[in-house]
C-alpha cells in the first residue's frame, strides 16, 4: 500500500512537472514573437527612423544573434545550475534564431535586391560582410532541418551532435558579419563576440579538462 502511494505521488509530481514545462514552452513561444510584433508595429506607425530598411535589417540581425546565443547558453546554464529541464527549451530557441535569420536574409533579398537573384552572387562576392552573413545562415539550415526527434534517431546521437556543433561556426560568422557591417560603433558586435567566446570557452573547458576524482570532489578526502 505504501509503495503504491509512493508511486502515485511520483506520478502526480511528474505529471505536474510536465505541465509546467509545457506552460513554460508556451510562454517562451509567445514571448519570442513579441520582438517581431513590436517591429511590425513600429513599421506600421513609421517609427523606424530615416532609413526603414536599415532599421529592419539591423533589428532582425540582432534578434538572430540573441536567440543563437541563448540557445548556446542552455547547456552551460544546465550544467552549472543542475536544472536539466532547461534543455527542453534549446530547440525552440535555436529555431527562433533560424526564423529571425531567415527574416534578416529576406530583408536583403526583397528590399535590397528586389528578388533579382542574378545580382546576388556578384554582390556577395564584392562585400565580405554579406559573404559571412550568408555563410552563417546556410550553416544554420541543416541544424533547423535536423532539429526533430525523428532526425535525431535517423542520424544517430553521435553524428547529430557532430553536425550541430556547426552552430558555433554560425555564431562566429554572424558576429563577424555584424562587426564588419557597423563600421564605426563596434560596442554591440564586441559584446556579442565576448558572450560567444565565454560560451565556447566553457564548452572547451568541459571537453578537455580532466574529470574530478572522487576524493577531490569530496569535502573530506581520505588522508
Amino acid at each position: 500500500m505504501r509503495a503504491w502511494m509512493h508511486h502515485a505521488k511520483g506520478a502526480v509530481w511528474c505529471g505536474s512537472k510536465m505541465k509546467d514545462v509545457r506552460f513554460l514552452r508556451l510562454v517562451l513561444f509567445v514571448n519570442s514573437l513579441v520582438p517581431l510584433i513590436l517591429l511590425l508595429w513600429d513599421v506600421f506607425r513609421r517609427q523606424v527612423g530615416a532609413n526603414p530598411l536599415e532599421f529592419v535589417t539591423r533589428t532582425t540581425g540582432m534578434l538572430t544573434l540573441v536567440f543563437l546565443l541563448l540557445s548556446l547558453a542552455v547547456t552551460p546554464a544546465r550544467k552549472i545550475t543542475g536544472a536539466n529541464w532547461l534543455v527542453k527549451f534549446r530547440r525552440m530557441l535555436g529555431l527562433y534564431a533560424f526564423f529571425y535569420g531567415f527574416l534578416h536574409l529576406m530583408t536583403y533579398v526583397w528590399f535590397d535586391r528586389a528578388f533579382n537573384f542574378k545580382t546576388i552572387p556578384s554582390d556577395v562576392a564584392q562585400r565580405p560582410f554579406i559573404t559571412l552573413g550568408m555563410a552563417a545562415f546556410f550553416l544554420m539550415v541543416p541544424l533547423a532541418l535536423t532539429s526533430t526527434n525523428k532526425m535525431v534517431k535517423r542520424l544517430g546521437g553521435k553524428w547529430w551532435n557532430r553536425l550541430h556543433k556547426l552552430v558555433y561556426l554560425a555564431g562566429v560568422g554572424g558576429v563577424l558579419h555584424y562587426w564588419l557591417l557597423v563600421k564605426s560603433d563596434t560596442r554591440l558586435p564586441l559584446t556579442f563576440a565576448f558572450i560567444l567566446a565565454l560560451l565556447l570557452g566553457h564548452r572547451l573547458l568541459i571537453k578537455y579538462s580532466p574529470p574530478p576524482s572522487p576524493e577531490s570532489a569530496s569535502l573530506f578526502p581520505k588522508q
